[in-house]
């Protein structure tokens, strides 16, 4: 029996989120069980000389459907604790939750970004404690994605592509416009601490691409975040790469600064989508929904 599996994008997703149970969440709070839905082609080829299909599709809110569990194993027979669902880019406005934070992203950011993966960045305090700092959201053009990663890429499965190092670091590399949508889900937060978290992360992703500490880029980049912006909870901070490598911080809908670099856009894109992610799992599902992608005919 031949099995066809069309998931049009992934989100892993635990069974129970934060708060699932009260009617009183807030306005960034979904129940994303009902936001995602899976859809399964199954055909059967009969002997030879003659054929014959039947087609089932499954949309199942209830993750434990044989069906579904079967499926997901298949895709990703090492990662059975994950529960994978397909956003139906369909109606065009279904948001994807943050299941630890419960924070919601919109599947489509402006015109043309499409959301490919959520997660969430913890920082440990005094190696004791972990705590939420921000969730956030990754988007790219899928016009770009196919332009400039489809003839090198577009006939690989997705095993091929997610086990492909020059496929992370391409897509890294390439012209594509990105944004990284933060929302601050600590209320302590303060610019400083954003800045000091920066100096620190980008300046070693900048040493480990360049050779060099390039202090004046990375000096450039920080001071944008000025100790007159306030953080609340709920702050949207946006970290946009836009054509010819040119990166623009946004905070609550106000630019605050345009950098052109090529080497700060890889840079600030490695700390959510490199070898060594903030969050493995968002990576992943970055990793899965280009695949996806570039797969779209």
């Amino acid at each position: 029996m031949m099995m066809s599996l069309r998931f049009p994008f992934l989100f892993s997703q635990p069974t129970n989120l934060p708060g699932s149970g009260s009617s009183s969440q807030n306005n960034h709070r979904t129940t994303p069980r009902s936001r995602f839905s899976a859809t399964f082609a199954a055909a059967t080829a009969a002997s030879i000389g003659a054929a014959a299909a039947a087609g089932v599709s499954v949309v199942s809110q209830n993750p434990n459907h044989p069906f579904f569990q079967h499926a997901a194993n298949l895709l990703l027979p090492n990662s059975s604790s994950l529960l994978l669902a397909s956003v139906s880019l369909a109606d065009g406005s279904a948001p994807v939750v943050e299941p630890k934070s419960g924070v919601s992203f919109p599947a489509v950011l402006g015109s043309s970004l499409t959301l490919l993966g959520v997660g969430l960045r913890k920082k440990s305090i005094l190696g004791l404690k972990n705590i939420d700092v921000y969730a956030f959201g990754v988007y790219a053009n899928g016009d770009d994605v196919k332009k400039f990663l489809s003839e090198k890429y577009g006939n690989l499965s997705t095993f091929e592509l997610k086990n492909s190092k020059d496929f992370n670091n391409d897509l890294m590399e390439a012209d594509i416009s990105m944004t990284v949508r933060l929302q601050i889900v600590y209320s302590k937060l303060s610019i400083k601490s954003i800045r000091s978290a920066y100096e620190e992360s980008v300046g070693s992703r900048l040493q480990k691409f360049s050779g060099s500490d390039n202090k004046e880029l990375l000096q450039r980049f920080t001071s944008q975040f000025k100790d007159e912006y306030k953080l609340p909870r709920g702050s949207l901070v946006e970290l946009s790469k836009e054509p010819g490598y040119v990166l623009k911080t946004i905070i609550d809908g106000k630019e605050i600064g345009s950098i052109e670099s090529k080497l700060l856009c890889r840079s600030i894109l490695d700390l959510y989508i490199g070898e060594d992610p903030f969050d493995r799992r968002a990576k992943d599902d970055v990793d899965l929904n280009v695949a996806s992608l570039l797969q779209q005919k």
